[in-house]
């Protein structure tokens, strides 16, 4: 037996002795994602001790080395142990922007003091971050960003306003980009610093959307005060910084235009009684686009494996992130499309007895917002033209 069958075996074995039976069921609205942190309730025991068992083993950012709190799984044993958990359908046992997005910049530019003292926490879910990059007047071009700290000699003081901060009003702290070097072209003088948000001067006001739902927040901060070791990397030196961080987040946005996106329009056809005597969605036009998305995003995931390798061998992401946002968040808008299409006139309802009544129709409004959080479609098309394509002009 080689040494990836015997961890396959040993990770199947491990995985059917604890993860709890409550784990392996679909989720069936936000309560059901175990986020952390130290505002977060726990739906039931079993979220809590599955959470507790994936974090000892480190299997909460698998890839990550042991000493900060990961499993330090090469990449062939990552891929093994996802699609061992795909296989009794567990549930993730943490979802968090700390190991998405954070936790990398850490391991690239932190120092070692801050990967030991964040990195445990974050793979542990003890901590819950948001992203601080966006500003009113500052979105696609972020660069442009006001939020000012003044250098205050062993701390900065922040003044200034985030937007689109998804879940600000239930993170523990905030990673924030801030122009600490004003005199500088707007690409220069930024500072990546982590803030905080029990901090005095920090305040969030959340964003209702069309859907009713309302993950998206204003933050405020009024001279908030902001110790120098909260600075990740050089100051003045942040951009560096978000690039680096915005090629995980949207990489990690596209995970559900995949075939793992979560929702199914044959069985949402099936549900509505909407087939024919063979079993298959009855109109043949919505069964062909079902084909077509069903094909389309198979080649999406054998694409981001790939692209996956590609880093992993030390090639990085670079420019194909942009892609993967591109494709992978058009596939979901598509997929969205579909299962409400599948569903015909039950696709409709907004609201009902039960709380989850309405939910794919407001699921559906909500996936338009998947082409333009992490940068726009558009903003992707324009760094695929000048950056892979070396297009004129562009």
């Amino acid at each position: 037996m080689s040494n990836l069958e015997s961890f396959r075996k040993e990770t199947r074995d491990w995985l059917e002795a604890n993860c709890p039976a409550s784990m392996r069921q679909p989720m069936k609205d936000e309560k059901d994602v175990c986020w952390g942190g130290k505002k977060f309730e726990f739906a039931n025991d079993d979220q809590k001790l599955w959470l507790d068992r994936m974090a000892a083993k480190g299997w909460t950012a698998p890839q990550w080395p042991v000493e900060y709190g990961g499993g330090g799984l090469s990449s062939e044993e990552a891929q093994i142990l996802k699609e061992e958990m795909k296989a009794i359908n567990a549930r993730d046992p943490l979802t968090s922007f700390g190991i998405w997005m954070l936790g990398p910049a850490l391991l690239k530019y932190g120092s070692e003091e801050q990967k030991r003292h964040y990195l445990p926490q974050i793979t542990r879910g003890e901590i819950r971050w948001c992203q601080g990059y966006s500003e009113p007047g500052a979105g696609s071009d972020l660069a442009s960003l006001r939020t000012k700290g003044v250098d205050k000699g062993d701390h900065y003081e922040v003044t200034g306003q985030k937007v689109w901060t998804s879940y600000a009003d239930k993170a523990d702290w905030i990673f924030a980009l801030v122009r600490t070097e004003p005199d500088k072209p707007k690409h220069e003088g930024i500072s990546f610093l982590l803030i905080d948000m029990d901090s005095d001067g920090v305040t969030t006001k959340p964003i209702k959307l069309i859907s009713g739902k309302s993950p998206f927040c204003e933050t405020f901060f009024d001279e908030v005060k902001v110790p120098k070791a909260n600075l990740i990397g050089t100051a003045g030196k942040g951009w560096d910084i978000a690039k680096y961080l915005l090629s995980h987040e949207r990489t990690n946005i596209v995970g559900a235009g995949g075939m793992s996106g979560g929702l199914n329009p044959v069985g949402a056809a099936h549900k509505s009684g909407e087939v024919d005597e063979k079993g298959r969605i009855a109109d043949p036009m919505l069964r062909a686009d079902v084909a077509r998305l069903t094909i389309d995003a198979l080649a999406f995931e054998a694409t981001m494996r790939r692209v996956k390798d590609e880093s992993d061998a030390g090639q990085g992401v670079g420019a194909r992130a942009s892609m993967l946002k591109y494709i992978g968040t058009e596939l979901n808008k598509r997929r969205h499309e579909l299962n409400l299409s599948a569903m015909g006139a039950d696709g409709l309802l907004w609201e009902g007895p039960d709380p989850s009544d309405g939910g794919p129709a407001r699921d559906w409004l909500r996936s338009r917002a998947n082409s333009i959080e992490g940068g726009t479609s558009e903003i992707q098309l324009n760094i695929l033209a000048k950056r892979v394509l070396n297009l004129p002009g562009a």
